[in-house]
């Protein structure tokens, strides 16, 4: 069986031209892969720790700590081992830093080793890196998963830290569940994304787009983000509710100051009983199937209030609220706390974790959504991730910018290649 032979990690640069970590894998055979990792600009607190440089340098951006750290400590551990043994070196890593939030090495060092290991052994075994996950899946949990297309969520519209506006919701996506299948989802979001972009130009409103490629124009309400949205997709000759649903993240965090949720735009107040009322208004009057992070990490008592409130009508995801973490995760469910959870596998740091907490997911009837970051690269991983773990549904940006388009693009060669994986419906 082949052996890793060279461990090798630059500092490269993500999509907003901000420093991350790339490592590339050697094989004795000659088989090589890299990996890069993505970077979040909405995080939360309990995430595992992103490694910078903290000097003067791109700002204390920085990563050539986290370069170091792989090179001249974990290189050392996991040469001369199999990469089909995920498990085993990603504990082997996991052991090394020793703490539950990464802070010692840093997740972005450890994950940029699990990311190439996995490309390697798929590579190695002459198979696709879809199917390297199912199998993958099934190695560390024991359990079988159906691949499927994943169902996208495409970031059209942006707010709060992801764009230079007065909207407070961070994204406004849509949704085409009902597409046949993924070229179709395709072309309906492209189209919708160009009748939006001629709605804004033709209102005099800015057509520039935030860092996932949403448009990010100063609007007066949140909800008027909607209606665009709307007019957009009724311009495409598709019927809102029935071809297309919205979703919204609101990244609730960033505009929560420990007692009230603020909409600047609005220049609303909202207690968090206020703030349910209002969302629940949206759900009510559009197509929203699905709401992520609509209440602060922290508030507990909303996330509750909410869970019973919309529970039962809407996809209520965590992100900043789970943040990829097993154990958070089974806490919430514990707590009958949101009905869905985001994956973004640089906020818990291996591939092996990841999967982890799809399974627990999978076991306690929750739903995922594989999901990329602000900063990301031109890396595809995620979009084979999505498809070997079957978990249905892939927030990944607008239908733009390369970095964006990369994933859907690997997704249509995976449609086109294996006929028997199906879109998710």
């Amino acid at each position: 069986m082949p052996k890793i032979s060279e461990v090798n990690a630059i500092q490269v640069f993500d999509s907003r031209g901000i420093p991350t970590v790339s490592c590339k894998i050697t094989l004795d055979n000659g088989i090589s892969a890299f990996s890069m990792v993505p970077s979040g600009a909405s995080t939360g607190s309990k995430e595992a720790l992103e490694l910078r440089d903290n000097e003067e340098n791109y700002h204390g951006k920085g990563v050539l700590k986290a370069v170091s750290n792989i090179n001249n400590k974990l290189a050392p551990l996991v040469l001369g081992k199999d990469p089909i043994n995920q498990f085993e070196i990603d504990q082997i890593l996991i052991d090394y830093d020793g703490t539950d939030d990464k802070s010692k090495i840093g997740a972005n060092s450890i994950l940029a080793i699990s990311l190439a290991i996995s490309q390697a052994a798929a590579k190695d075994q002459n198979i696709y890196l879809h199917e390297h996950f199912l199998n993958l899946y099934k190695n560390i949990t024991g359990d079988s998963i159906k691949p499927s297309i994943p169902m996208p969520m495409f970031n059209i519209l942006n707010g709060g830290e992801h764009a230079d506006n007065n909207i407070d919701i961070q994204e406004f996506m849509i949704i085409p569940k009902g597409a046949k299948n993924f070229s179709e989802v395709m072309k309906w979001s492209s189209e919708i994304y160009h009748n939006l972009k001629n709605i804004l130009q033709s209102s005099g409103f800015s057509s520039s787009v935030g860092d996932e490629g949403g448009f990010a124009p100063n609007l007066k309400t949140n909800e008027e983000a909607i209606k665009l949205i709307l007019e957009a997709i009724e311009s495409s000759n598709l019927k809102p509710g029935i071809d297309i649903n919205i979703a919204l993240d609101c990244a609730a965090s960033e505009f929560f100051d420990g007692k009230n949720y603020i909409l600047r735009s609005e220049n609303k107040e909202l207690s968090s009983s206020e703030f349910i009322n209002y969302l629940e208004g949206l759900v009510n009057k559009y197509p929203i199937s699905s709401i992520e992070d609509a209440i602060d990490e922290n508030d507990i008592d909303g996330w509750k209030l909410i869970t019973e409130k919309l529970g039962e009508k809407c996809q209520l995801v965590g992100d900043d609220l789970f943040v990829t973490n097993e154990k958070i995760l089974i806490k919430g469910i514990h707590e009958k706390i949101a009905n869905s959870i985001l994956i973004k596998f640089n906020q818990v740091g291996t591939i092996t974790e990841t999967i982890q907490t799809i399974h627990c997911a999978n076991n306690n009837k929750f739903e995922s959504i594989i999901s990329h970051r602000s900063g990301e690269t031109e890396d595809t991983t995620i979009a084979d991730l999505a498809v070997g773990l079957g978990v249905g549904q892939i927030k990944t940006g607008a239908p733009c910018r390369s970095e964006r388009i990369a994933k859907y693009n690997r997704l249509l060669w995976i449609e086109n290649e294996s006929s028997n994986i199906l879109l998710n419906e």
